[in-house]
């Protein structure tokens, strides 16, 4: 049997998922599972006014691809019943793995895990933030500086049972100012691997060819160059940056 064409057959609403921010559906493409997000349900920010999140997510999804480590699922434009929108196909994440996490803050592990920061809960017990140490979240976190990610939740980390890890919800991405607001601060000047650095410059060489003629359909000029120049300076430094600017280095709430 042949594969539905996902960008012309019909989108069927089955659901909505409300504790997005903007308007988020669930839907099917002849049986083939689906989040839609149409344009008409964006709520424009004070950091984000001219919107086009459907845009930055269909963005994102190309950097993932040529980057080559398959972190953003498949993302795309399409009309929907709303409106055109962004579709990306639907994940079932394993609800036993939790790559990011709140735990005790003297119960760390003693190896395989990265300390972000502390706090207190609602109880004024001492938590910490925490992420796994695995070479997929480090992958996840190198595309965030180069997307220039401005919320990346705990919860955008999908866990996959085999192990791999998607990120998901990248609306709030490439503003030509710096915005990385994250979760996954565990490698903060750590040296970037040779399969990091090679990533890093396959986006370079896109930006050149045809990753640039398909982000141009979607994002700024301005936008663009701020890309190229991420890439830039990340390959130069060759290792994870730290935190910098006024903005906070997180997204609040952190799930």
């Amino acid at each position: 049997m042949p594969a539905p064409d996902l960008v012309t057959a019909e989108l069927t609403l089955t659901g909505r998922i409300t504790t997005a921010s903007n308007a988020t559906f669930l839907g099917s493409i002849s049986n083939v599972p689906v989040v839609y997000k149409p344009i008409a349900g964006e709520s424009p920010l004070w950091d984000f006014p001219d919107g086009k999140l459907a845009h930055r997510e269909v963005a994102a999804y190309l950097v993932s691809q040529v980057l080559g480590w398959n972190i953003v699922p498949r993302t795309w434009l399409r009309e929907g019943p709303l409106g055109q929108g962004m579709v990306q196909l639907w994940q079932e994440q394993d609800p036993a793995q939790s790559p990011v996490d709140l735990i005790a803050a003297d119960n760390m592990p003693d190896t395989g895990w990265k300390h972000v920061l502390e706090g207190r809960d609602e109880d004024g017990s001492l938590v910490a933030l925490v992420h796994e140490d695995s070479p997929a979240l480090r992958r996840m976190a190198v595309f965030d500086v180069l997307v220039n990610n401005a919320d990346r939740k705990g919860n955008h980390v999908l866990a996959m049972p085999d192990g791999h890890r998607h990120g998901v919800d990248h609306g709030l991405t490439f503003h030509s100012e710096h915005k990385l607001r994250t979760v996954l601060w565990g490698w903060l000047g750590d040296t970037l691997t040779a399969e990091e650095r090679a990533g890093i410059d396959r986006v370079s060489e896109g930006l050149h060819g045809a990753l640039g003629l398909d982000l141009a359909e979607l994002l700024s000029d301005e936008e663009i160059a701020s890309l190229a120049a991420r890439c830039d300076r990340l390959r130069l430094a060759g290792q994870f940056p730290a935190p910098s600017g006024d903005m906070p280095a997180v997204p609040w709430p952190l799930f």
